[in-house]
């Protein structure tokens, strides 16, 4: 193993401030032999995340465990369902899901919101961003949002696994800088445990080699199939946008407690912070869907380091829409910068050279104050 790629492990979740993802797996939270919710364990969490809070973290769940929660209620066997029946089950299970977060968290004066996302809801830039403002609003006003695949009215297979994928995709539309996933494992191993007990436990990765991907196992196998590879897929995810990731059982109570102090996992460091991975992709973009043109108050605002608002606009072209990547121009045509654009090209063209103020009485709505914020910003070299 090139030493390079594993270290010892780094502090796990102690900074006071940033965002954190916490993926909860249905075998944590429903007791398979009954297929009732654990509530005293869910409670646990609960205190865990409250804490989590007072410390300033802004903290979002995805949660699995709906079809089994839903399938016990309905007295069908989830280990033959039909589609539809999954759906069904879905159905049922999302709403006592839902209660039994909102009664656990309710005990700390904590508001719980649930949100359904598809895969397009990620991958889709339009409803990435509507998504992503969602989210963003909940967490400025205190919400924990409880989140989940809509398994509903999927018209795909629903394959155990895929909230791994979803917590990593979470973690890179609301710029998390910690994803952790709650498993019935506590890492990565050399092999899968399971065959052979003296397999090695690995405490941190610090990239995700061919190496690392051939550790989780053959595709098929308990150990890989719906388990440590999609870990290490939404691994690749979470760390490629900036944001570090930890597997750790999370069977005992208090989990994130026993995380913070040191409990065994496996760490998968990030590359850069989110802010970095993001502004990345900006630079590396090269289709961008229209321009803007920049008077020399707004030149000097790019360079000093703020926002493009959009009375420093002179001149738009091109046709994009909110969240296209548009290119910036100075008066003479010379390119600035690239960006992500908060507005449409027609909107934009009706808000140029006005006060941010008279965005509302112009379109009809208040969207953000600035076209290109900040942090959706990369100047050209």
């Amino acid at each position: 193993m090139e030493p390079s790629l594993i270290k010892k492990r780094k502090t796990p979740i102690r900074a006071p401030k940033g965002r954190l993802v916490v993926k909860i797996g249905s075998a944590l939270l429903v007791d398979d032999r009954t297929g009732e919710i654990r509530h005293e364990w869910l409670n646990k969490l609960a205190d865990d995340i409250a804490d989590l809070k007072n410390k300033g973290k802004e903290v979002l769940i995805v949660s699995s465990g709906a079809i089994a929660v839903g399938s016990q209620h309905l007295g069908i066997n989830q280990q033959i369902l039909k589609l539809e029946e999954k759906q069904a089950a879905a159905a049922t299970g999302q709403i006592r899901l839902a209660h039994a977060y909102e009664t656990a968290l309710a005990r700390h004066s904590i508001t719980v919101a649930q949100i359904l996302l598809s895969p397009g809801d990620t991958e889709e830039r339009r409803r990435h961003l509507n998504a992503r403002a969602t989210l963003t609003t909940l967490l400025k006003l205190g919400v924990i949002p409880v989140i989940n695949e809509n398994d509903t009215v999927t018209t795909k297979e629903i394959r155990f696994g895929d909230n791994d994928r979803l917590g990593a995709r979470v973690a890179q539309m609301i710029s998390a800088d910690t994803l952790i996933l709650l498993s019935d494992v506590d890492g990565l191993y050399e092999r899968d445990p399971k065959k052979d007990p003296s397999a090695k436990h690995i405490e941190n990765v610090e990239r995700i080699s061919p190496e690392i991907i051939a550790m989780a196992g053959v595709a098929g196998t308990n150990y890989a199939s719906g388990g440590m590879i999609t870990k290490l897929e939404a691994a690749k995810i979470a760390t490629s946008a900036g944001c570090r990731m930890a597997i750790v059982a999370g069977k005992i109570m208090n989990p994130l407690a026993a995380l913070e102090n040191g409990a065994r996992c496996t760490w998968f460091q990030a590359s850069s912070t989110p802010r970095g991975a993001r502004k990345r992709w900006i630079a590396s973009a090269i289709n961008p869907n229209g321009a803007i043109f920049l008077d020399e108050g707004a030149m000097k605002a790019l360079y000093s380091g703020r926002s493009i608002l959009p009375a420093g606009i002179l001149e738009v072209t091109g046709s994009f829409k909110r969240g296209d990547l548009v290119t910036v121009l100075s008066s003479n045509g010379d390119e600035l910068a690239k960006g992500l654009v908060a507005y449409s090209a027609s909107d934009a063209m009706m808000i140029k050279g006005h006060k941010s103020r008279e965005i509302e009485s112009i379109l009809g709505y208040r969207g953000r104050d600035e076209l290109i914020h900040r942090d959706d910003l990369v100047l050209n070299e």
